[in-house]
């Protein structure tokens, strides 16, 4: 989405009243795709997706493709199909994590009250930095060229006095943009925007609020609460008139951990056979554990997500008794939720895996008993010979080690777990 005309101050230097917008959001334009041709200078300027198998969906679209009306989670075949010279590569996890962290560190040295949402977004609260560094506006374009210069990628910055203001900002000014919504401007910013653009509205929300004609956040404000709590509920409709008259309580909560780690992959033929399904838990279960332990956590919760040959999608999670990092032990608790699903000669187009509930390892509490004992115990063995496997990898590269059950039969292509 270019940068709209009528946004307030969308400019690089600002002049205004930025008093009180201490809050930034910083997201990175197309991050994914822009990583990818950073290190390929060739394909700037073409239309350029990540995403995986034919089958898949695109993960991220730059900007030449977005025009061919081509967005994140799509299908790759109707991408394909609306730009027939869409260049499709496949996603590098460690480059983005890589780009992330690099990025993220930059945001550190203006403020450590920073907030990560994802691996290409964060809100910071910058209003005891500008002692240091500025107004809020200074800090924003400071971060912008520190990016540019620094790691050769964009990011578009929104200013504001709340998180969601801020959000929202950054979004209107895409792609390598800066924002800043005054204060005294925030309502005046709001109102005309489609009701869809607040958190909550889903397609779900948004249908009672339509029969009501309520299509814009103007409209939503204007609404008597009581009508509100009769069409939405009391809870979701006090959120969302607190949101269209600019109110947003949250603060930047800085050093959370992400609630999810998760590896899933779209196959490029249905997976029918049992031993086929439990070779693919497995290589993602061990990218998982992987990701846990290079983050040096333990989780708690594991799930699986199957998705059908018709796109039904099911799933399921386990809360252990214990805490764990070992790809084995998540490995059996994935294939014991596969079981519990009673499945007869499925087609199964997509599965993933996933670990959740985190804490930093040998701080999570563990209580002993007579039942966990033994599984404690085993999940020791299991897990010595996950840094051994981690460690070949990071020196010589995936195909360094591995499961010998994920080498590739004759006929079929190793997709990056050696033996």
């Amino acid at each position: 989405m270019g940068r709209s005309a009528d946004v307030p101050r969308a400019i690089e230097d600002f002049d205004g009243d930025d008093a009180g917008c201490s809050l930034l959001h910083v997201d990175m334009d197309a991050f994914f795709a822009s990583v990818e041709i950073r290190r390929r200078p060739e394909l700037r300027g073409t239309p350029v997706v990540v995403g995986g198998s034919l089958r898949g969906v695109v993960a991220a679209a730059s900007y030449e493709a977005r025009r061919y009306g081509i967005r994140s989670a799509m299908s790759m075949g109707q991408a394909l199909r609306l730009c027939p010279r869409l260049i499709v590569l496949p996603p590098d996890r460690d480059a983005y994590a890589s780009a992330s962290a690099a990025v993220m560190a930059i945001l550190r040295d203006v403020t450590p009250r920073v907030e990560p949402l994802s691996l290409d977004e964060a809100f910071l609260d910058v209003a005891g930095a500008e002692r240091l560094h500025g107004r809020p506006a200074a800090i924003a374009a400071g971060i912008r060229a520190r990016v540019s210069e620094e790691l050769a990628l964009t990011c578009s910055v929104g200013v504001a006095p709340t998180k969601f203001v801020a959000k929202l900002a950054s979004a209107r000014c895409k792609p390598d943009g800066l924002l800043v919504v005054p204060a005294a401007e925030v309502l005046s910013f709001l109102r005309p925007l489609p009701v869809t653009v607040l958190w909550g509205v889903g397609a779900r929300t948004a249908e009672p609020l339509h029969r009501l004609g309520v299509r814009t956040v103007a409209d939503l404000a204007d609404t008597p609460l009581d009508t509100l709590r009769r069409a939405l509920g009391a809870a979701g409709a006090e959120h969302l008139h607190a949101l269209a008259h600019g109110l947003d309580p949250r603060t930047v909560q800085s050093g959370e951990v992400e609630k999810s780690i998760s590896a899933d992959h779209t196959n490029d033929v249905d997976l029918t056979a049992e031993d086929d399904v439990r070779r693919e838990l497995l290589r993602l279960a061990g990218e998982v554990g992987r990701r846990v332990r290079e983050r040096g956590w333990v989780a708690r919760t594991i799930g699986i997500k199957i998705r059908f040959a018709d796109f039904r999608t099911v799933t399921r999670v386990r809360t252990l008794p214990g805490w764990t990092d070992s790809t084995a032990t998540i490995y059996q608790i994935a294939t014991e939720l596969y079981a519990g699903l009673g499945l007869d000669r499925p087609r199964i187009r997509l599965a993933g895996v996933k670990c959740e509930n985190f804490r930093v390892a040998g701080q999570a509490p563990e209580q002993l008993t007579l039942d966990t004992l033994g599984a404690n115990h085993l999940d020791d063995q299991r897990a010595r010979t996950d840094p051994v496997i981690d460690a070949a990898r990071a020196r010589f590269g995936a195909q360094a080690m591995g499961y010998g059950s994920l080498l590739p039969t004759p006929g079929q292509t190793d997709r990056g777990e050696g033996p």
